[in-house]
C-alpha cells in the first residue's frame, strides 16, 4: 500500500494565528530601536525557534506513540534546518553584541521551559502557558537593545510595553473566543486587564520607565476593548474584504468587509473583536492526522 504524502506546509508551518504576533513583535521592536547585525541575528534565533516548534511537537507526538509515520521523517529533517537557522542567528547575534544580551533570556528562560512543559502535556493552550509563551518571547526585544549597545532603561522599556499589552490582549481575546462560542464568561478578568495595565503605563511613565505615549495608547485599547466587551457577540464565520481578511471563528466584520460565498453576511451589525488585539493560539485548525506508512 502507497504511503499518502505529506504536505510540507502542514508540517514546516504553525497552525497558531496568535503566536505570529508575538513572536515578531519583539523582534521587530528590537530591529527598530537597535538596527544591526547583533539584532539581525536575535531575528534569525527568534523566528526560527519559533517555527521550530511546530515540527518538533509533531515529531515528539509520533515517537510517544512509538511509531513512524510519513511526516515523521519529514518533520525531523524540517526541525533539523529550522535549529541550524537558529543556531546561525544565535552565533551571529553572539559575535558582534555590544551588550550583555543574554541576560533578559536567561531571566525568561523559567518561561520558556513552562512553555514548553505545557506544550508536552498539551496545555500550551491555556492561558497561564499562553502567557508564558508571550512573556518569553518579549525578552526578545530587551536583548535586541542590550546587543545593540542601548541603555538598560531602554531594554526594561521595551519589555514592559511589550509585556503590558500582551496580558491585557490575552485576558481580552480569550474572553471574546468564548463569547462567540455562545457562552457567557466573566467580563471583569478581561476588564481588569485592560484598565489595570493602562494604569501600571500610567504610574511607570510617572517614574520615567516608560513614554507617556505608551500609555496613551495602553488608554485607547482600554476603552476600545471595554467598549466591545459590551457589544454584542460576534458571529462565526469566513469574511473577506478589500485590503482585509479574517479566518478566525470569533472575529467580526468590519461595515466595509465583503461577504464570501462560504458564509452570508449577518443581518445585525458586530463590531470587530480583532482589532489591535493578537489573537490567542486557539481555537486553530488541528494538525493533519497521521497515516500509517
Amino acid at each position: 500500500m502507497r504511503a499518502a504524502s505529506v504536505s510540507l506546509k502542514s508540517v514546516a508551518l504553525p497552525t497558531e494565528h496568535g503566536g505570529w504576533g508575538f513572536t515578531l513583535e519583539p523582534l521587530l521592536l528590537g530591529l527598530l530601536l537597535s538596527p544591526g547585525l547583533p539584532t539581525l541575528g536575535l531575528f534569525l534565533l527568534g523566528l526560527f525557534g519559533f517555527l521550530a516548534r511546530h515540527p518538533l511537537k509533531l515529531l515528539y507526538q509520533d515517537l510517544r506513540r512509538g511509531k513512524r509515520y510519513p511526516r515523521t521523517d519529514l518533520a525531523l529533517k524540517v526541525a533539523g534546518v529550522y535549529l541550524v537557522l537558529a543556531l546561525l542567528g544565535f552565533l551571529l547575534a553572539a559575535s558582534t553584541a555590544r551588550g550583555p544580551f543574554l541576560l533578559p533570556l536567561l531571566f525568561a528562560l523559567p518561561l520558556g521551559a513552562y512553555m514548553a512543559w505545557a506544550d508536552a502535556q498539551n496545555r500550551a493552550r491555556e492561558l497561564f502557558p499562553e502567557i508564558g509563551a508571550a512573556l518569553f518571547m518579549a525578552a526578545f526585544a530587551p536583548a535586541g537593545v542590550l546587543a545593540g549597545g542601548l541603555p538598560q532603561e531602554v531594554a526594561l522599556g521595551s519589555f514592559l510595553v511589550l509585556a503590558l499589552r500582551d496580558v491585557a490582549a490575552l485576558y481580552y481575546a480569550r474572553t471574546q473566543v468564548l463569547r462567540a462560542r455562545g457562552l457567557k464568561p466573566k467580563r471583569h478578568p478581561a476588564l481588569l486587564a485592560l484598565w489595570g495595565n493602562a494604569l501600571l503605563a500610567f504610574l511607570l511613565a510617572q517614574g520615567r520607565l516608560l513614554p507617556y505615549p505608551v500609555f496613551l495608547a495602553l488608554l485607547l485599547l482600554a476603552l476600545y476593548g471595554s467598549l466591545t466587551l459590551f457589544r454584542p457577540r460576534c458571529p462565526p464565520g469566513w469574511w473577506a474584504g478589500p485590503r482585509w481578511a479574517s479566518a478566525s471563528s470569533w472575529s467580526c466584520p468590519p461595515p466595509w468587509a465583503t461577504p464570501s460565498r462560504a458564509s452570508p453576511r449577518p443581518s445585525s451589525g458586530c463590531p470587530p473583536c480583532t482589532g489591535f488585539w493578537g489573537s490567542p493560539s486557539w481555537p486553530s485548525p488541528s494538525s493533519p492526522a497521521p497515516t500509517s506508512s
